[in-house]
């Protein structure tokens, strides 16, 4: 494992390249992305609620990289399944990594770890290329939270039914974050060339 986020990305172009500055934004990352699960919206028909994970997510590969993005959500699930309330309405413990959402969680993982692959080729530094990276982590936290939750709650028995309560309700919303997402990173970049 590389000891420092790699320059490819923008913390790595913009902050000091050290072991110490690693460690903060990994944990950092996991604490933005455990207030973002606060930014919460229960929906009565799915266990699934809306939040504000995904966008968090999305930053953090980006920031981070494909390495140290997927570290700072492993750190993230690994906090929320000791007891801590960072899970989505303050939940925490492993109960709730087990339960209807735990594909999601690791999903967030896994779309940190390509969102910061991509990043590293340089795919957030256009509107045009980051757009694609981003809807491509959110899609694969879709691809692995849809299939969880259809084989972790009962009253699911149809793939039309899992998707209608893990995936159909969430699309205008993380249309809008990967849109924001889209936009910020090659702002930062953009900004960072000028120093």
């Amino acid at each position: 494992m590389q000891a420092t986020i790699p320059s490819r990305v923008i913390t790595g172009r913009v902050l000091p390249n050290s072991a110490t500055w690693t460690v903060v934004l990994t944990i950092g990352f996991a604490l933005l992305t455990a207030a973002a699960a606060q930014v919460r919206i229960p929906l009565p028909f799915t266990p699934v609620p809306i939040t504000g994970q995904t966008f968090a997510v999305l930053l953090t590969g980006a920031a981070l990289g494909a390495t140290w993005g997927g570290a700072s959500q492993l750190v993230y699930v690994l906090m929320g399944a000791s007891g801590l309330p960072f899970f989505a309405g303050a939940e925490g413990g492993l109960t709730y990594v087990t339960g209807a959402t735990g594909g999601y969680l690791l999903g967030f993982v896994l779309a940190a770890i390509a969102v910061g692959y991509l990043a590293e080729h340089q795919q957030d530094r256009t509107v045009a290329a980051a757009i694609p990276a981003f809807l491509t982590g959110n899609l694969i936290i879709y691809a692995v939270g849809v299939p969880w939750l259809y084989r972790s709650v009962e009253s699911i028995t149809t793939g039309e039914a899992a998707l209608a309560a893990g995936f159909t309700p969430f699309i205008a919303g993380d249309l809008v974050k990967v849109a924001l997402a889209g936009l910020l990173l090659p702002a930062a970049w953009k900004m960072a060339r000028k120093y």
